[in-house]
């Protein structure tokens, strides 16, 4: 018995310690009503985002009737690199982001979400995987509901930041076009 409330110990100091190191300013923080979920992994409400968080564009790619928008792509002093922006669909039917999952085993069940993205330093030839919690939940948004025809969804991702110095890189997830954009350094 006593050795189960030693692993319980061990595995909330691990939870504690990973959330501490996923904060962010209050700046790149989703906000409330937004579908997407905090940099810690807890799901906010399912309702979608009726305009990006910014207005500035740092880049663009489409798939078809899915259009996606990233508006900031930022190194966090922690050592990752948080990027968002806002996906849209232009098509006739409602789309849920299921391409979008990862292929890895252990971030499965994530479902529709960026599990799959990826950021790509080509100059480096260096690939870097969405982060994850201890549970194996991505650092990244969960698409719960469906996007609308016409609608927009704001969404975030974190991953492991690059050496210093290097700044451009291309985001890619699912079968979108790589989008090229430079990282900024954070507060």
């Amino acid at each position: 018995m006593k050795h189960r409330y030693t692993l319980v110990a061990i595995a909330t100091g691990l939870v504690l310690s990973v959330a501490g190191c996923s904060g962010g300013s209050d700046k790149e923080a989703p906000k409330a009503g937004s579908s997407s979920s905090s940099p810690a992994g807890q799901k906010s409400d399912d309702k979608e985002s009726q305009a990006p968080a910014s207005d500035k564009v740092l880049a663009e790619s489409k798939d078809g009737d899915i259009a996606v928008t990233i508006t900031s792509a930022t190194r966090d002093p922690g050592g990752y690199v948080t990027v968002s922006g806002t996906v849209r669909n232009e098509g006739n039917r409602s789309w849920l982001g299921e391409n979008w999952r990862s292929d890895e085993q252990e971030l499965r069940g994530n479902g529709g979400s960026l599990a799959g993205a990826s950021l790509v330093d080509e100059e480096g030839k260096k690939k870097y995987l969405i982060l994850r919690d201890t549970s194996g939940r991505c650092l990244c948004t969960k698409f719960s509901g469906q996007v609308r025809s016409g609608q927009s969804a704001s969404w975030f991702a974190q991953f492991p930041a690059p050496p210093e110095g290097t700044t451009k890189l291309s985001f890619q997830v699912g079968s979108m076009p790589p989008a090229p954009l430079e990282i900024t350094e954070g507060e």
